[in-house]
């Protein structure tokens, strides 16, 4: 690659959000009281609440330690549907936020709190990690934390089930990074419904892993962008096990929304990204729904692009 398109590369990814890693009321002090959830399918501990905030009304905030993040604690924001103890099971939307972004993101930059308000599901914004990429880091081979993916799907989601009325309905959607993981969490069986937006959905399409090598490099400063996945030529299997492209297969009978704009150079990268996957589960027989238009790579055009999904997500897991 070209210094000159290196350095425009460099500076689209981080001015874009990370393309492809993409007054609180205190309810009590220390972990809470109550059923504990199930030990993940790993055999390894649960995570533990250490804090409950509710924010207000709907918005509440937990504070987790958890053992796939080597004992860190991490965050999730809720969104409650009204009368949210009437009921154990709610339906759940996840949404997944992109690179450089927290779990703060969603209610902080898009409308979703107002979008989901007289609907009955119950929201979960969990963070993600800056450059987390929504998988379990390779380390060179060596494992361990972060565990993103171990995190999310085998502590946090068993953890809402037995403790804070989520129910086995659930759809995911994500921007940028975001919308990587809602297609490689979907694939794995846990969702009815999946949306990307802007999503990192080919990660070996032209021009996408040098988009991870910088913006890993550049927008998480000290990082090591091979620990997440390794060399994409050396650790080729590695990538392909994180690529929704290369997981097409998994996701049928997954009602699928994949959109992606035209207007910067990060999405015009993502836009490659997303119709190579649409395309890919054309060949494969599986339905999806696209949106292809001019914007950037921006949450103006990920709050328009979740009210258009919107529909499917919640006809999908009996929502409304």
């Amino acid at each position: 690659m070209a210094p000159r398109l290196r350095g425009c590369l460099v500076g689209a990814v981080v001015a874009g959000g990370l393309f492809l890693l993409g007054v609180a009321v205190l309810r009590s002090g220390g972990e809470q009281p109550g059923p504990k959830p199930p030990p993940s399918a790993t055999g390894t501990p649960p995570a533990r609440v250490l804090e409950e905030r509710q924010l207000d009304e709907r918005r509440m905030e937990l504070t987790i330690r958890s053992p796939a993040l080597g004992d860190a604690t991490t965050k999730v924001r809720l969104l409650l549907p009204h009368r949210w103890e009437s009921r154990r099971d709610w339906p759940t939307l996840w949404l997944l936020h992109g690179g450089l972004d927290d779990h703060t993101s969603w209610t902080a930059k898009t409308d979703v709190n107002a979008l989901t308000r007289d609907t009955g599901v119950l929201v979960v914004m969990p963070d993600g990690g800056k450059c987390g990429s929504y998988s379990d880091w390779w380390n060179g081979g060596d494992g361990g934390s972060p565990r993103w993916e171990t995190y999310h799907l085998r502590e946090l989601l068993p953890l809402l089930e037995s403790r804070y009325r989520a129910g086995g309905q659930r759809a995911v959607a994500g921007y940028s990074m975001g919308g990587q993981g809602a297609m490689l969490y979907a694939s794995k069986g846990y969702f009815k419904a999946a949306a990307s937006f802007s999503g990192a959905v080919h990660i070996l399409a032209p021009g996408v892993p040098q988009a991870v090598m910088a913006g890993t490099t550049i927008g998480c400063l000290g990082t090591d962008w091979k620990r997440i996945w390794g060399d994409p030529e050396a650790q080729r299997s590695i990538w392909r096990a994180h690529n929704p492209y290369d997981r097409a297969d998994k996701l049928k009978g997954v009602e699928l929304y994949v959109a992606a704009g035209e207007g910067d150079l990060v999405e015009d990268l993502a836009n490659r990204a997303a119709r190579s996957f649409a395309g890919r589960l054309d060949e494969l027989g599986i339905p999806v729904r696209t949106h292809f238009y001019r914007g950037g790579h921006n949450h103006a055009s990920w709050q328009k692009e979740l009210h258009r999904a919107y529909p499917m997500l919640m006809a999908a897991i009996g929502a409304r």
